[in-house]
């Protein structure tokens, strides 16, 4: 296990030395602590608490934002080396696939948890202190545990596509179109889905299924659902309103970062450096 956290430093360390991902984690913070400072403004006609106004903003934050900061991340973690000949270098030390997967998931996920506590962190803190109590704070602290496995999720994706891909520019390309597909066009295929089924063939049970199947969607409604806010939050905010309890949807994104980190390893170990 020292070879992989070994791995995991040295990623860590080049990533807070890429401005790029420094910019990211001051985006984050930014955008999180104004939904904050703002979070005490009128609510409008939706009679929704501050507490839940904020983890429904924040939470459509997060499905969109770390997403595609995870993804930028991991996209190039393999076919990035491999084109500048590091992985033939890397893999003639007494190193495994599987720790090089191991180490790179850490490191990575390790920059996205100073991103997410930093800005949601400072978040709880501005809240608890204007005008919500500390024993109303745990839906803002399962908010951060919840979006850092959402990184997870796509950071194994994109190991997923790296290994899969033979040039950085397609997995990039690849990328982008995985971040539209699963983050935007998979709610309006729903919606569409919703709206073309005029004999009411797709149950309650089959759309609770189809919403959860997607670790976006997934993390909204484990989110919002523990305070009852889906007039205020879309698409996800239906999906809070059947039948899905909290931990289906958690169980959800935890296969996603399973079965996408042994897809990116068994791809990985079929690769030729």
């Amino acid at each position: 296990m020292s070879v992989v956290f070994t791995l995991a430093l040295k990623e860590f360390r080049d990533g807070m030395r890429n401005r790029w991902v420094a910019a990211t984690i001051v985006l984050l913070a930014g955008l999180t602590l104004a939904v904050a400072l703002l979070g005490s403004a009128p609510v409008g006609t939706t009679k929704a608490s501050n507490l839940a106004v904020i983890v429904a903003s924040l939470s459509s934050l997060s499905v969109y934002l770390v997403p595609l900061i995870a993804l930028m991340l991991a996209y190039d973690a393999i076919v990035g080396e491999a084109e500048r000949g590091t992985l033939l270098l890397l893999l003639s030390y007494p190193v495994s696939r599987w720790q090089i997967i191991a180490g790179k998931f850490l490191g990575h996920l390790a920059i996205l948890t100073v991103a997410i506590v930093v800005g949601y962190g400072a978040t709880a803190a501005i809240a608890s202190y204007s005008y919500i109590s500390a024993g109303e704070i745990q839906p803002l602290v399962s908010l951060i545990g919840s979006s850092i496995l959402l990184a997870a999720v796509f950071l194994a994706l994109g190991y997923l596509l790296s290994a899969m891909a033979r040039e950085r520019a397609t997995a990039a390309g690849m990328a982008v179109a995985l971040w539209l597909a699963m983050v935007l066009l998979y709610d309006f295929a729903l919606i569409g889905l919703l709206m073309a089924d005029t004999g009411h063939l797709v149950g309650e049970r089959t759309f609770a299924s189809l919403l959860v199947l997607n670790p976006a969607d997934a993390f909204r409604i484990f989110n919002l659902s523990q305070l009852g806010v889906g007039s205020v939050a879309g698409l996800g905010g239906l999906g809070a309103t059947v039948a899905i309890p909290p931990a289906v949807a958690l169980t959800s994104m935890v296969l996603w970062v399973v079965a996408s980190g042994a897809l990116a390893y068994i791809r990985f170990g079929r690769r030729d450096p």
